[in-house]
């Protein structure tokens, strides 16, 4: 549904590494460290790897999650429970309930064939 990308074209672009540290997400994803250990509590899908002394490292499609829950507070206006509900909702890139056009589409024919029935 959200591409992290497209919403978020002033964000420098992703290097090549398998893994990041939290200093070097805050600065890919224009946040402060905090917000994103923030961020870790309210959103469950957010889970970084945890090395020595408890030291974070962020994969790819964390960094790419987090551009996203950006995207959803900063740019969409999302609540943090609203923006956690939309994230638990995607089941991948498949649009939310009432934006589908084919699943409206057929929704729209099916109450005209129930109103011509009703009208006869």
């Amino acid at each position: 549904m959200l591409d992290p990308e497209s919403s978020n074209l002033e964000l420098p672009p992703i290097p090549g590494k398998r893994y990041f540290t939290i200093g070097e997400v805050a600065e890919l994803c224009l946040v402060k460290p905090h917000v994103l250990r923030y961020w870790e509590q309210e959103f469950p899908q957010l889970k970084p790897v945890k090395r020595r002394g408890n030291r974070r490292y962020y994969q790819r499609h964390d960094v790419e999650l987090i551009r996203q829950i950006r995207s959803l507070l900063y740019e969409q206006g999302f609540t943090i429970g609203g923006a956690r509900q939309r994230l638990e909702g995607e089941g991948g890139d498949s649009p939310a309930p009432g934006q589908d056009p084919k699943l409206l589409r057929e929704l729209r024919e099916e109450l005209e064939d129930i109103l011509k029935l009703l009208s006869r």
